[in-house]
């Protein structure tokens, strides 16, 4: 069964972009390292056409010691780069599509019409559409088929509010930056309809690590009425 982790930085006031929506650069070095360390880890990627539209390039693996570690764990070079679009209207000029890494693109029947394999993306993955998006049942299923055993989502937040909505997600790593950025419409890290307090996810506390002003918290989902972990802090 696919393993599922989101990694996302946010500000102290909990937003992972501004109200424009435009790509977020406010984390550190340390960050992004930490970020690329899970990205090493992963046999995939996955993010919404909203998040690649912002950066138009996606985060590879380039750090030695983590492209090392990769290879001796028998994984190729880079995890595969997967873009979620149902419409598939994705812009064939954004850098992302020369970058050298697996790119696949995750969509529904309309979408696929868009695309053929070859130079753009490696494989489609054509699901069926229902009424609340992608059937993400059968998401899961091509994907543990295909060999994909950890998957890491890397925003947005309607992609993440979705994920939860239908219990996918197993582990959050959160970075709190020291800037406050507001406003009405700034997505947090979770958007979409919202939960209601007594239905929403619960989250146990894995770890909280400060490295200079910002804070790295690492949760995992767990069942209400079973027992959490203590949180280990540094």
């Amino acid at each position: 069964m696919t393993h599922t982790t989101v990694v996302l930085a946010m500000s102290a006031d909990g937003k992972i972009a501004d109200e424009r929506r435009s790509a977020a650069r406010f984390a550190s070095d340390a960050d992004r390292y930490h970020l690329e360390q899970q990205i090493a880890q992963a046999d995939a990627t996955l993010f919404g056409a909203g998040t690649l539209r912002a950066y138009e390039t996606t985060l590879a693996v380039s750090q030695p010691d983590l492209q090392s570690a990769r290879q001796q764990r028998g994984l190729p070079p880079q995890p595969v780069q997967i873009v979620c679009s149902i419409s598939g209207d994705l812009n064939r000029n954004w850098r992302f599509f020369q970058q050298p890494v697996p790119r696949w693109l995750l969509t529904g029947a309309t979408g696929a019409q868009r695309w053929t394999v070859g130079a753009a993306f490696e494989r489609i993955l054509t699901v069926p559409v229902i009424e609340s998006g992608l059937d993400w049942s059968t998401v899961f299923k091509q994907l543990s088929t295909i060999g994909i055993e950890r998957l890491l989502v890397m925003g947005g937040a309607e992609l993440v509010a979705t994920l939860l909505a239908v219990d996918r997600i197993d582990e959050l790593y959160l970075t709190v930056c020291p800037l406050l950025l507001g406003g009405r419409t700034a997505p947090t890290p979770v958007d979409g309809c919202g939960f209601a307090a007594e239905q929403a996810p619960r989250l146990a506390l894995c770890s909280v690590k400060a490295v200079g002003h910002e804070v790295f918290l690492h949760y995992r989902r767990w069942t209400v009425g079973a027992a959490p972990t203590p949180a280990a802090a540094d």
